[in-house]
């Protein structure tokens, strides 16, 4: 009962976020896009509607909450192993969990099998709040099965780690959303969290450009491995976002999108 009201949580506010931000794109766009919002909206839906069948099947097997509540229930994980309190507990295992995204985030761009997966998200020809929505469904069982493992050998307590994919996902639409902030305010931002035009940088047609910026939340673990880059050499203006060997309309099509890992 508790994980299905803390779950309800854990959509809603994510869902509510995601309609504040494509309000503000609207009024503050950041950039002018190059497909448009449809039908790239209606493809990154069918993503999300996929990847919620997908999750539901999964919950099945393993899923982050199964992950913390078995990990409780069987004292397993470092955390269950020493006598901690609670807000300490949360503060390691957000800071564990988040580096544990970045370096997923990392060799999906390391791996050739990965980063197949990958390339969806990659393939958008624009950024906006809805480029968060765009994983494969491949890519979404590795995360799950990925992080459902560090819950439990961490022994992360399942109020934490749905606090964290509440976190995760909100940031994810933030850094992914096409809007315009106030200079300073992005600069004293960037210092802590990844703002959409660090994140800008990640998504460039550059090959070189897209081993930058791996972070999803925090900017700490770009700045210490040095992956860390300001802007695009060309400037945010002039960036093209993508991938450099697809130059048209294709990624906004579900289809062809659902089929890009297996071609």
């Amino acid at each position: 009962m508790i994980q299905a009201g803390l779950g309800a949580y854990a959509i809603a506010i994510p869902a509510l976020l995601l309609v504040l931000l494509a309000s503000a794109e609207a009024i503050w766009p950041r950039r002018a896009l190059v497909l448009g919002r449809s039908p790239r909206w209606r493809t990154h839906a069918l993503f999300f509607i996929s990847n919620a069948v997908m999750g539901r099947l999964l919950s099945f097997l393993v899923v982050v909450g199964v992950a913390a509540n078995w990990a409780d229930t069987h004292k397993f994980g470092v955390l269950n192993l020493v006598a901690l309190p609670f807000w300490v507990e949360a503060a390691i295992a957000f800071i564990v969990l988040d580096f544990a995204v970045w370096l997923q985030h990392f060799y999906m761009h390391r791996s050739p099998l990965l980063w197949r997966m990958h390339a969806v998200h990659h393939s958008d020809r624009d950024l906006d709040v809805t480029t968060a929505l765009r994983f494969h469904p491949f890519e979404l069982i590795v995360s799950t099965f990925y992080k459902s493992v560090i819950v439990a050998l961490l022994g992360v307590p399942l109020l934490v780690a749905l606090a964290f994919e509440v976190w995760l996902n909100a940031n994810a639409l933030f850094n992914h959303s096409n809007i315009r902030l106030p200079r300073k305010l992005d600069r004293i931002l960037r210092l802590f969290l990844v703002t959409p035009d660090m994140h800008l940088v990640h998504h460039s047609t550059r090959a070189e450009e897209q081993k930058h910026n791996f972070g999803f939340a925090l900017t700490v673990w770009d700045r210490c491995f040095g992956t860390y880059s300001a802007e695009s050499i060309v400037g945010a203006e002039n960036q093209k976002i993508g991938l450099a060997e697809i130059n048209d309309s294709r990624p906004s099509g579900f289809i062809w999108s659902m089929k890009q890992p297996m071609t």
